[in-house]
């Protein structure tokens, strides 16, 4: 699952960066309102913590610009200003949820996990299925009719990508976006290797779910 930490901040943005990476997270991070939209607005996000206030733009309104691009990524407002009326202020502008500075990180871990359960994308939970293969994101374990194999990070992530999207096209600047992050400065020819990868681990665990190469634009996971 990739978040997006939007957190001006330094200090508490490499802390909560490292908790939550240590939680199998993969966490882009910026410190200001303009980035945060730009990096919003790329629609590859699992979930966004956004602080409020923040440099160039405040929150709430990066917040009501992306939901008015009809980015609908689950928002979590994360903010020292506390009031019932600030939460509701968040809460109308389209946010999913909202915590209050300070606040224990098992409780900002509990409510990402809440969010993302409401998300019909993003309730499956820790394991994935489809046709014939399970994957565990939590061990990186991919089963299938003739057993069970690991998966690399990325690779996993790749994987995680295609089944929370079955029998979609995507792109190949989408998984790019996804899997590596818009900071990465990853080669195109590093997809095809793992593309290549994952069709091994499918045969190899004797699956009859297919990733197609469609020419011109992408893959699909059938």
């Amino acid at each position: 699952m990739r978040i997006l930490l939007v957190e001006d901040d330094e200090n508490l943005n490499r802390i909560l960066s490292d908790q939550l990476s240590t939680h199998g997270f993969d966490i882009d991070c910026c410190y200001d309102g303009e980035d945060a939209l730009y990096y919003g607005e790329q629609n590859i996000y699992d979930i966004i913590l956004l602080d409020r206030m923040l440099p160039s733009m405040e929150g709430t309104d990066v917040l009501s610009r992306l939901r008015e691009a009809g980015i609908s990524t689950p928002v979590i407002l994360i903010t020292a200003l506390g009031t019932l009326s600030d939460k509701v202020l968040g809460l109308n502008m389209g946010a999913d949820d909202y915590l209050v500075k300070p606040f224990a990180f098992e409780e900002l871990l509990a409510r990402i996990y809440c969010v993302t359960r409401r998300s019909p994308q993003l309730n499956a939970g820790i394991s994935l299925t489809l046709q014939d293969i399970s994957y565990d994101i939590e061990t990186c374990t991919l089963t299938g009719p003739s057993g069970r194999c690991s998966l690399s990070k990325r690779e996993g992530a790749l994987l995680e990508t295609f089944l929370r999207n079955p029998d979609q096209t995507l792109s190949r600047s989408t998984l790019l976006l996804k899997v590596w992050g818009p900071d990465s400065d990853v080669e195109d020819g590093n997809l095809d290797n793992y593309i290549h990868f994952l069709r091994r681990r499918l045969s190899a665990v004797g699956s009859c779910v297919r990733l197609t190469t469609i020419r011109g634009v992408g893959y699909c996971l059938k």
